[in-house]
């Protein structure tokens, strides 16, 4: 659901327990529509996330890690101008509104106090973040609007801020029971209960509408009752920040118990509302920012993947074609050996078969412009051919099939990327296998490669995790000690996983963990139990003239496991 106007008063009153007289520390833009704020207030360092995403706007405390970007963007430069060091005053919800007023106390380069406001107006395809003055001039925002019919919610820095249009609608929390009684007897009871309630009022999500119809069963005269038993409890402050599951993804959220669902969801409630929010948005935007970033380089694999196929597929069709080239030997024999037979210009050979035990009588056909020494040679000829491709097509296709192995499995890397700079690792890695060519005129990045992912296992052991193909093969070859155990998915792409062993086995508890580590960062990931192997790193070798990520081992053991994001949170290291 969205973010509405009384799930937001909520908030609201949290956060104000929580911000005021906290002071901006440090001001981040990690994405386009993302600010980050780092607090010190009350003893404690809190962090503040503002969103005005479409679909995605919010504004909760997180506890979320976030990759910034090489340069700050200029709305983020400018708030550090206007907002370093400045104390959170008070937090404000305009009644009924999905908009939330940070007020602020600031200092200038000169020392002296001011006063600023940060707004976040957290509605839909409009949301935005706009910094404010004393004197209600916009500052700058995070989204600049020159457009629409209405001037006065044109936003550009120097104009004066508007509050949004009010809607033509009664908010339902200050709409009063004589009002609501009125609504209700002007209604067309043959509507649909969530839509009528959804249009009659502001301030109600269409979640919350469904789950008021839901509980009158679609019986109008139940209704009058059910909306001031909501509305009371609303205005007590009974709001609880429920989080529904689809199994172990997060699909829904409410400040009331959900009854709609059944048994389809499960319900957890959150310790509070940010937590809420911070769960349910934070896997999300994590896909969404990881297809966003990968887009490009993902687009450039399939396409040669996709290549790497069709021609996998006519080299195929041409070996096939190669295996009867012993048929066209034996009849290259046969007509050699009835040149007595055969004028020029004939267009059959008529001759039996001593290839087969009864002779039958056979017909060939003959090219009429060729002798039939002519004839004989070119079908000689087309043997050697046959021959010679079935040999070279043999090794074209092992080693095409060696890269599309590869390719698909860059392409499991790309969707396990967790930041830019494992895209960038796989960049680097496709353009040092010439995969790929490095942009003309632009310099390559000296950056240093990533260390594989570390992990702590319940043991105390440390567990490594390749972020690339180039990096599994440094796992395997260089890294590790012969004495540390080798984790891998059995027959499906995976990262190489590799348990620091110190001279001495891992326990079977270590083990397993690791082994849901291999699954976890796999093509098995949310596939059910897998198979996952694990030997000593002594039974591991890389072929010689083999591609990044392949190897060959022996001497394994398979365990059974099933990939746990949970677990795999908990034993990382951060």
């Amino acid at each position: 659901m969205p973010l509405d106007a009384i799930c937001l008063s909520a908030l609201t009153r949290e956060l104000s327990e929580k911000l005021e007289g906290a002071k901006i520390d440090k001001i981040q833009q990690p994405e386009r529509d993302m600010v980050l704020f780092a607090l010190r207030g009350r003893g404690e360092n809190i962090k503040l996330l503002l969103a005005a995403g479409n679909g995605n706007a919010r504004v909760h405390l997180t506890r979320a890690v976030f990759e910034n970007p090489s340069e700050p963007p200029m709305f983020c430069m400018l708030l550090r101008k206007h907002l370093m060091g400045a104390r959170i005053l008070s937090v404000q919800q305009p009644a009924c509104e999905r908009i939330l007023k940070l007020e602020l106390e600031t200092r200038d380069d000169l020392g002296l106090e001011g006063h600023k406001t940060l707004i976040a107006e957290l509605i839909g395809r409009s949301a935005n973040l706009v910094l404010v003055d004393a004197d209600g001039r916009i500052l700058d925002c995070m989204r600049r609007m020159d457009f629409g019919g209405d001037e006065l919610r044109r936003m550009l820095p120097g104009m004066f801020y508007r509050d949004p249009p009010k809607q033509e609608k009664p908010a339902f929390l200050t709409c009063d029971r004589d009002q609501t009684r009125a609504l209700l007897e002007a209604a067309d009871k043959g509507r649909p209960i969530d839509k009528w309630l959804l249009e009659s009022f502001a301030g109600l999500s269409p979640l919350v509408c469904r789950e008021l119809a839901f509980r009158c069963r679609g019986d109008w005269s139940l209704l009058p009752e059910m909306l001031d038993a909501f509305r009371e409890s609303v205005e007590a402050g009974e709001l609880r920040p429920y989080l529904y599951y689809d199994g172990n993804k997060p699909q829904d959220f409410s400040f009331l118990r959900l009854t709609q669902y059944g048994d389809a969801l499960r319900c957890e409630e959150a310790e509070s509302f940010s937590a809420l929010l911070d769960s349910f948005y934070s896997g999300r935007d994590r896909l969404e920012q990881q297809r966003r970033r990968s887009h490009e380089l993902l687009k450039t694999v399939r396409t040669l993947r996709d290549r790497q196929q069709r021609k996998l597929i006519a080299q195929y069709a041409e070996l096939k074609k190669s295996e009867d080239r012993e048929g066209v030997r034996k009849t290259a024999e046969l007509i050699k050996a009835n040149l007595y037979r055969i004028k020029r210009g004939d267009r059959v050979l008529r001759c039996e078969d001593y290839y087969e035990p009864d002779c039958p009588v056979i017909e060939i056909a003959l090219d009429p412009l060729k002798t039939p020494q002519q004839n004989a040679a070119a079908l000689f000829k087309d043997y050697n051919k046959r021959k010679a491709a079935n040999e070279h097509l043999t090794t074209l296709i092992t080693e095409g099939e060696a890269q599309l192995d590869y390719l698909n499995s860059v392409l499991e890397l790309i969707g396990e990327a967790e930041s830019e700079k494992d895209l960038t690792d796989l960049r680097r890695e496709l353009v040092d296998t010439g995969y790929i060519k490095e942009t003309r005129g632009k310099k390559r990045e000296k950056t240093k490669p990533q260390a594989p992912l570390r992990f702590v296992s319940s043991e105390g052991r440390e567990i490594l995790v390749g972020r690339s193909n180039l990096q599994n093969d440094e796992l395997s070859t260089k890294l590790g000690r012969r004495t540390d155990l080798w984790l891998h998915t059995q027959k499906i792409h995976g990262s190489h996983v590799l348990i620091r062993c110190e001279g001495e086995l891992p326990g079977d508890r270590c083990i397993e963990e690791a082994a849901t580590i291999a699954a976890y960062y796999s093509q098995g990931r949310g596939a059910g139990k897998i198979p996952v192997d694990y030997t000593m790193l002594k039974n591991v070798r890389k072929p010689s003239g083999s591609l990044p990520g392949k190897v060959i081992y022996v001497d394994y053991k398979t365990v059974l496991v099933q990939s746990d994001e949970e677990l795999v949170n908990r034993l990382r290291v951060k």
